[in-house]
C-alpha cells in the first residue's frame, strides 16, 4: 500500500463527507423550521454511520447539534 496515496484519498473522501453532510443537514433543518416542525431553538441528536464494504467495518458517530 502506498501511504501517501491512501492518505490523500482518505482526506478527499472525508472532505466530501463533511461538505455534503453539512449541506444536507442545513437543508433539512431550514426546511423543518420553514414547515413549522422545528422552532430553531432545539438540540438535535445526530448519528452518522461509517461503513466500508469488504472490510466488515461499521462505526457509529453520534453527537448533538444545538440550533439556538
Amino acid at each position: 500500500m502506498d501511504e501517501e496515496i491512501f492518505n490523500m484519498e482518505l482526506r478527499k473522501f472525508l472532505k466530501k463527507v463533511g461538505v455534503t453532510s453539512q449541506r444536507e443537514i442545513e437543508a433539512a433543518v431550514r426546511g423543518s423550521i420553514d414547515a413549522g416542525k422545528l422552532k430553531g431553538s432545539e438540540t438535535l441528536k445526530v448519528k452518522a454511520v461509517l461503513t466500508i464494504e469488504g472490510l466488515d467495518l461499521s462505526h457509529d458517530i453520534t453527537g448533538e447539534i444545538k440550533l439556538g
